[in-house]
């Protein structure tokens, strides 16, 4: 059975709403996939290379294997781990730092939530999580796995991120709740009346909340799979949600080789990649381009009439058009 968060929305709640992106939740999250917890999906290749990293980082780190320890599906995760960011932009250090700053009876607290019903965890693992240094511990382990295997992809997944963000962000506000929404995924529903957000996720009962003027934030990530809900007063009340992007559309092995063929390689993945809109700097770090060859190959396909661009703020959005769109879905043709 499903536990439904019904999160009641007001008139403001939607210009107080906003958008961040968390290096610290992605480097847990990281740590969820890494660990087996969940499927690689997309991102298998880089989880063939980074799992062996990860399994002697676990080695080395006390800290990691207790934080390892303490993940659970469909049960409650301690919160103060990795919070919703207080900005929009948060660095890694920046939040690191607060939740170094956990005063230690929260920590014990949430631990405790975490371990209940559950049978004990090893000994070692028991030593850590009751030490009165339990926090900076933890905190250690996940320092050491964003700097070890988040921190040199970062400019990649952070694309991705940004990508999902100016687009959903602009959805919200000219469109409202519903086209924000509609497409999170199979658990998260819009009632615009009596204007309210439904979250399923595995649990027992319903649990009611307010927004009350506050807003929500959306934290968007590449490597969970369903929407979470963050409801705990204590934070900003969040919906962490899978980016669009992460598995950008391709066109089958032989058509991709057919579109390389026609327009380049690199060409070929700039239009794949750009189901989902983004600017050059976003393709640049998707694929690993430099910005100037990025610029020059997004240039070629404007001409030639495949992409366009709209001006967002100070950042121009390329997107592909009907032209672009039938070159990608006709490639097996070519």
């Amino acid at each position: 059975m499903d536990v439904v968060y019904l999160i009641e929305v007001g008139p403001q709640d939607v210009a107080a709403s906003r958008f961040a992106i968390s290096p610290l939740n992605e480097t847990m999250h990281a740590m969820w996939m890494l660990s087996g917890r969940q499927q690689a999906g997309a991102h298998a290749a880089w989880a063939a290379v980074a799992r062996p990293r990860f399994a002697r980082l676990l080695t080395a780190s006390a800290g990691a294997r207790a934080l390892v320890a303490l993940f659970r599906q469909g049960a409650y995760n301690a919160d103060f781990i990795a919070p919703p960011p207080a900005g929009v932009n948060v660095s890694f250090a920046e939040e690191i730092a607060a939740m170094r700053a956990t005063p230690l009876d929260r920590a014990r607290t949430e631990i405790a939530l975490s371990l209940d019903g559950r049978p004990p965890p090893p000994d070692e693992i028991m030593t850590v999580l009751d030490d009165e240094h339990v926090v900076a511990s933890l905190a250690d382990g996940l320092e050491r796995t964003w700097t070890d295997l988040v921190a040199p992809e970062w400019p990649r997944f952070h694309a991705v991120l940004e990508r999902d963000v100016i687009q959903r962000a602009g959805r919200l506000a000219t469109y409202g709740w519903a086209a924000a929404l509609g497409d999170l995924g199979p658990r998260v529903r819009w009632r615009p009346e009596p204007g309210r957000i439904e979250v399923g996720t595995p649990g027992k009962g319903d649990e009611r909340h307010r927004l009350d003027g506050r807003g929500l934030l959306f934290l968007p990530s590449v490597f969970v799979r369903n929407v979470i809900a963050y409801l705990d007063d204590a934070w900003p009340y969040a919906l962490v949600y899978p980016a669009r992007g992460v598995a950008a559309g391709r066109p089958r092995a032989g058509g991709a080789a057919a579109l390389a063929g026609l327009v380049g390689r690199s060409r070929a993945r700039i239009l794949a990649e750009l189901e989902t809109p983004a600017t050059t700097t976003q393709l640049a770090a998707r694929l690993g381009l430099a910005l100037g060859t990025a610029g020059g190959h997004v240039g070629a396909l404007r001409a030639a009439g495949l992409v366009a661009g709209t001006r967002v703020g100070r950042q121009v959005l390329y997107r592909r058009t009907p032209l672009g769109d039938a070159l990608v879905a006709g490639a097996p043709a070519l």
